[in-house]
């Protein structure tokens, strides 16, 4: 092991332990299979009703299994082993993948059925985002996580980029949803595989006996850390308000006219902009200043929000859209870095939970959000307000949580914030 007291370690370190290694490759896999369902399920349900109402209604159907099992989730990846319930997920969400190619092959095709499986598929979800999460301390030594935390989102926001361009090359290709349904099966599958082969085997964290207390002690941590609690509900009011992905399938098809192509494409952009940006911050020093450059790249998100719904040109889109994924990246690193060294090991699973819901919330309810005002205003105006909503809540939060704002360097030495 690494002497804790390097503050400078080899950019591949975590890469050259095994068990990080399956863990990487089973959620690379996954994090893929996730974007090519969710180009292959906007487009269908595009194709199906022609709805923006229905169109949110996919992001809520995903997120309320987050809200309704928060309490519970964590509370499994801290009193079961961790590998145990990501397998059992993994299963599930196969199964949800094989029962959606079914319903695409069916000459009836019910929406309840549809929100059926995919509200199944966000428990799924819901039950695996703890467990994985609080799982990469365990795979790696403390002095290497937060370049753990930099390799897990290069390959998440590299998959990103080829989920989607697959999902919408193999939708417009085939024409149907179905082969890419087949697609995505196959990718669950090898998910599966890979997990199970992972032998880590956290045990039970939490020994305590279940009761209300330890339900809600994620809550109550998060709610006492204020440099937590500030930088994820930064992301939760921002991504909610500033999302426009459950509306791609619109800019796609009736804006820039690119179909389903073009769809993929335009998922994948803010992809190929995390990924660029995750592979420069893998070979960086840990930042500095880290607190005011997570408030200043949320701001950037905010503008590229504006511009991308100003645009109707379907290249400067993918260049805004390049930008907003490598600001959200930042963020994204900086938060997750906090949630888990600011936490104690018997509690990652339940604040894990928390920081889920918070993300869920701001993305899969933010769809829903941006399918009710597209609805409402139209779907330009609801991206526009949404962007100037996510600069609104940037200023706030720079006031409102001092501690976000000071907050300096991410390494284990300076995550000892004080409570407030």
């Amino acid at each position: 092991m690494a002497d804790s007291n390097v503050t400078s370690i080899d950019s591949r370190a975590a890469l050259r332990h095994p068990e990080f290694r399956f863990y990487l490759i089973q959620r690379f896999l996954a994090v893929c299979a996730h974007m090519m369902l969710t180009v292959a399920v906007g487009q269908f349900v595009y194709e199906m009703t022609r709805s923006a109402f229905h169109l949110g209604f996919v992001g809520l159907a995903l997120f309320i299994p987050k809200f309704g099992f928060a309490l519970f989730t964590g509370h499994a990846a801290d009193r079961y082993d961790r590998r145990f319930v990501i397998l059992v997920c993994r299963i599930i969400q196969l199964l949800v993948v094989l029962g959606l190619l079914a319903f695409s092959l069916s000459p009836h095709r019910p929406m309840p059925l549809l929100y059926c499986l995919l509200l199944l598929m966000g428990t799924a979800n819901a039950f695996e985002g703890p467990a994985g999460q609080s799982i990469v301390p365990h795979l790696i030594p403390k002095e290497e996580f937060a370049n753990a935390v930099t390799w897990i989102s290069t390959f998440f926001q590299i998959g990103l980029i080829a989920g989607p361009a697959l999902g919408g090359f193999l939708y417009a290709a085939a024409g149907q949803a179905s082969i890419v349904f087949l697609n995505i099966a196959i990718l669950r599958l090898l998910a599966t595989v890979f997990t199970y082969r992972m032998k880590t085997r956290t045990g039970r964290m939490d020994v305590s006996a279940m009761s209300w207390k330890t339900l809600v002690a994620g809550i109550h941590y998060v709610w006492r850390k204020k440099v937590l609690l500030g930088s994820i509900s930064l992301d939760l009011f921002a991504v909610l308000l500033g999302g426009a992905t459950a509306l791609m399938p619109i800019f796609a098809n009736e804006i820039l006219h690119v179909g389903a192509n073009g769809l993929g494409a335009l998922r994948a952009a803010p992809g190929v902009g995390a990924a660029a940006t995750s592979f420069l911050l893998a070979h960086l020093p840990p930042l500095k200043k880290a607190g005011k450059k997570m408030l200043a790249c949320v701001t950037l998100f905010g503008v590229c929000t504006v511009l991308f719904g100003w645009s109707r040109n379907f290249y400067l889109s993918l260049v805004v859209l390049f930008f907003l994924g490598s600001a959200d990246m930042i963020s994204v690193v900086i938060r997750h870095t906090l949630v888990q060294l600011q936490t104690p090991p018997s509690m990652r699973g339940r604040v894990s939970a928390v920081n889920l819901i918070f993300i869920g919330a701001s993305n899969e309810l933010g769809e829903f959000e941006s399918g009710l005002t597209a609805g409402w205003f139209g779907t330009v105006p609801a991206v526009l307000i949404g962007g100037l909503g996510t600069l609104i809540v940037a200023g706030l939060w720079t006031w409102l949580f001092p501690q976000v704002r000071n907050f300096d360097k991410l390494n284990e030495e300076d995550l000892s914030v004080g409570e407030v």
